[in-house]
């Protein structure tokens, strides 16, 4: 039977005596929502998630990775006001030497960038503490964004859980014009399909139209990716592929890969390249879709290029091109953050630096910056056109700014002209555009930066620190700062609740949402007691206080629709559960989101009549008299509001249920489970 590329991966990464209530057959499709557990290949941590990863992995108690490959990443906590974030790499640092980690130091670059650039393979699986973990698909890869507990057990050789996604696929013909861009596509996607529309389900682009992307156009696309709420997305591995990875000195990792001929897809979303219009994501969700048509000409006060998402060398020669000879507008002021060490010293070379830093751009560290809200935020009120993945509302730092997500060729226009600009209208030459140093990645060069000064770039190293012998790594110490906190444990199962609501929220709540990024929180993603004092702030200030002079009593959350979608920070489950949320009722939730609750003993419950939310306010008392016979016998919920019973269909997998009754994910872990 005739198989997606997707569906074939899996199929070759299935742990079947990890997955006893799913029959398959190699070669059949797998029953969609099924529970399957899979091998994880390789993993990837950044150091916003990666210090309680560890902390957690430490306590499994393996003495080495199991993984074929396991890579620790610093690129999220750079700004270093004080001893805190530089404890938590120096941290990392000894941890990946202790466990046979590679450790990709400070300054190297954002983490889907670099591994794209030098571990990812054609068919491997990738799991990683960070939503965008998909840009790997750009490639060929399965690769997931989880929680770091999952990651955890993960590289201590565990399958890795998920219901059996369902394959849409994207087919896409025709080529993109001169000042459309990749990015538009996804947008796109986006504005058919929502930022709910791809829960549990994965993304699979084929069609005529996906020769002529590059790789690092295919890992935009696949990058934002997360913002469907899909569990990833893939291009096939083909002759751009290879090129790509022959470029990077990795040939001998190229492996082709595509769909069966024939492969039937759950749904087909049609894409014809030709067609496509410039568009901007706008305040303050990434599925708010407008054609910058519609915005030409309104004012522009900050531009900024970078992010996991579009800082790419296609990207930065697709703005050098558009500004070189001009000048940023007087009204705006730009930045522009490279995605990699490999990637800057290639534009150096190449002069693309040169011409960006004439024009006026401000060079940022290639780090995640101003996308997490670590420096460079925009004016009060203003406007920012950014090329991230992300524009919740207080994510850039300023709370009141209006942040608009759009191409790199969108954002270079508009820095010059001071205000929404498609430059599909402009008159330049975009060696880019023509196969300048994109073509230089696929047959060896332009007149500017030759293959070897590709293959020279790609394949220094000194900022990445690769693992020691099993011998060394048993002498190593592991070094903890004083603002290092073990991770709490969950609070002991009971089987039965009677909890008072401790905040009522709408739709769309964002993990941002339920707990900050941004200067002020993120060095305090390694000590939980302190952080948890920001959870839910945003939507109520008082709700710390509250928990706090509740005695951190047991209390529940209520939610609407696509509660907790965008990062797979952890710290959003931990939070809530520091401060005594036992279970979190909603319309629906994001995916990562519910497997992070699940893992710290919280439990994930739907409305199955959506207008029982109507019935609930903040303040009420809901009892959940039957979490043991749920738990044990998979019926649905009950929940006592108000006089009425509120049913909550369970659709949590057996061993869901199982973890949920231990208390945890790292109890389960402990108690020899899978």
């Amino acid at each position: 039977m005739a198989l997606t590329l997707a569906e074939k991966i899996l199929q070759e990464h299935i742990v079947p005596q990890a997955c006893k209530e799913t029959q398959f057959t190699k070669g059949s499709p797998i029953e969609r929502g099924k529970d399957i557990a899979i091998k994880i290949d390789q993993t990837l941590t950044q150091d916003a998630t990666g210090t309680m990863t560890y902390l957690q992995f430490e306590t499994i108690g393996i003495p080495r990775v199991k993984t074929e490959l396991s890579v620790s990443y610093v690129d999220h906590n750079t700004l270093q006001t004080d001893f805190k974030n530089m404890d938590d790499h120096r941290y990392l640092q000894s941890v990946a030497a202790k466990y046979g980690l590679y450790f990709s130091r400070p300054g190297n670059g954002i983490c889907h960038q670099v591994h794209l650039e030098c571990f990812g393979q054609p068919g491997k699986t990738l799991l990683g503490s960070d939503s965008h973990t998909p840009t790997g698909g750009g490639i060929g890869m399965i690769a997931i964004g989880a929680g770091g507990l999952d990651v955890a057990v993960a590289m201590g050789g565990g399958a890795f859980h998920l219901a059996m996604p369902k394959i849409f696929g994207v087919k896409l013909t025709g080529t993109l014009k001169k000042g459309v861009g990749a990015k538009d596509i996804i947008l796109e996607v986006l504005r058919r399909e929502t930022v709910k529309g791809g829960t549990l389900a994965i993304y699979e682009y084929f069609g005529s139209g996906v020769e002529s992307l590059t790789v690092p156009q295919r890992a935009t696309i696949t990058n934002m990716g997360a913002e469907l709420g899909a569990t990833c997305s893939i291009f096939p591995s083909d002759q751009k592929t290879k090129k790509f990875l022959e470029a990077m000195g990795r040939g001998s990792s190229w492996k082709e890969l595509k769909a069966d001929e024939g492969a039937s897809y759950d749904k087909v979303i049609e894409i014809n390249l030709d067609l496509l219009e410039p568009l901007a994501a706008c305040p303050h969700n990434p599925d708010v879709i407008k054609s910058i048509k519609s915005l030409e000409g309104q004012p522009v006060t900050q531009v900024v290029i970078g992010s996991c998402t579009n800082s790419s060398l296609d990207d930065l020669e697709s703005v050098a091109a558009i500004v070189k000879g001009k000048h940023i507008a007087p009204g705006v002021e730009a930045g522009i953050a490279p995605g990699s060490r490999a990637t800057l010293m290639m534009a150096e070379k190449a002069g693309i630096l040169g011409d960006l830093i004439r024009a006026g751009f401000r060079i940022l560290e290639s780090a995640c910056g101003p996308c997490i809200g670590q420096g460079f935020a925009p004016n009060s009120q203003g406007v920012t056109l950014r090329t991230f993945n992300r524009n919740f509302k207080g994510r850039s730092g300023t709370a009141d700014a209006n942040v608009y997500l759009v191409s790199p060729e969108t954002a270079a226009a508009s820095a010059v002209s001071g205000v929404f600009t498609s430059a599909k209208e402009l008159q330049y030459e975009d060696q880019a555009y023509k196969g300048g140093i994109r073509q230089s990645l696929l047959d060896g060069g332009d007149q500017r930066l030759s293959s070897q000064d590709i293959l020279e770039a790609a394949l220094d190293r000194g900022m990445v620190i690769a693992p020691l012998s099993e011998s060394e790594a048993a002498k190593v110490e592991i070094l903890r700062g004083p603002n290092i906190k073990p991770c709490p444990a969950c609070r002991e199962y009971k089987p039965s609740l009677s909890l008072p609501v401790a905040l009522k929220a709408g739709d769309n709540v964002s993990t941002d949402d339920i707990m900050p990024a941004g200067a002020k929180m993120l060095p305090l993603r390694s000590n939980i007691p302190e952080i948890s004092k920001f959870t839910l702030t945003r939507l109520d200030p008082e709700f710390y206080n509250r928990a706090e002079k509740s005695g951190f009593a047991d209390c529940i959350v209520v939610g609407g629709e696509n509660y907790g979608q965008g990062s797979s920070r952890e710290h959003a489950a931990l939070g809530p559960m520091y401060l005594g949320v036992r279970a979190i009722l909603t319309k629906s939730f994001a995916r990562i989101h519910k497997a992070n609750l699940i893992n710290y003993g919280i439990i994930p419950l739907n409305f199955k009549n959506p207008a029982d939310y109507d019935l609930i306010k903040q303040g009420d008392t809901l009892v959940l008299s039957n979490i043991e016979e749920a738990l044990t016998t998979g019926c649905d919920f009950k929940i006592e509001a108000n006089g009425k019973t509120i049913l909550a269909p369970n659709d949590l997998s057996e061993r869901s249920r199982a973890i949920l009754k231990l208390g945890g994910l790292a109890k389960y872990t402990k108690a020899g489970l899978n």
